[in-house]
């Protein structure tokens, strides 16, 4: 089963792709997807549309997974922009009939780490540990992805 987390940002959109069988996880591809900010709203939302399409186009994706959206207080344009970025791989989803998931960050600290107010650098460790990876040099917006994906096989019926 091949299962895509993606981590919305219209500057930097994060994706991480594995691969669940029996009580395995592995890595497939993992990057991210970075606009221009001088460049026009459609335009950036257009690039991001366009290399996930790829990503979809190379592989057999089983599930997508996203962070639910969620409004601070503090940030309410953080939720319009993540708005339209998750609405490019939502349309994504439904063109390539690929079931979508989403969770609560909390939810994904939890299952990942144990505590659902982890801190995103002990995410990210966890991360690296559960897929083996010895290279410390991913940045965030890729192991939020990852931790997404992985979150989806740490709830369902076959745990890891």
């Amino acid at each position: 089963m091949l299962i895509l987390g993606i981590d919305p940002g219209l500057r930097i959109t994060g994706y991480g792709l594995i691969r669940k069988s029996n009580k395995n996880l592995e890595l497939i591809e993992a990057g991210t997807i970075k606009t221009n900010e001088k460049h026009s709203l459609g335009e950036r939302l257009k690039r991001v549309y366009e290399d996930l399409e790829e990503i979809f186009q190379q592989h057999k994706i089983d599930v997508v997974v996203l962070e639910k959206l969620f409004a601070h207080a503090k940030h309410p344009i953080t939720a319009y922009i993540l708005g339209h970025v998750r609405g490019v791989a939502v349309l994504l989803c439904e063109e390539k009939k690929v079931e979508l998931i989403e969770y609560l960050p909390t939810r994904v600290k939890k299952a990942v780490v144990g505590n659902g107010h982890a801190s995103k650098e002990q995410v990210q460790q966890m991360v690296f540990t559960r897929l083996g990876l010895k290279s410390k040099f991913l940045d965030y917006d890729i192991t939020d992805a990852l931790a997404l994906a992985m979150t989806y096989c740490f709830t369902k019926e076959n745990k890891i």
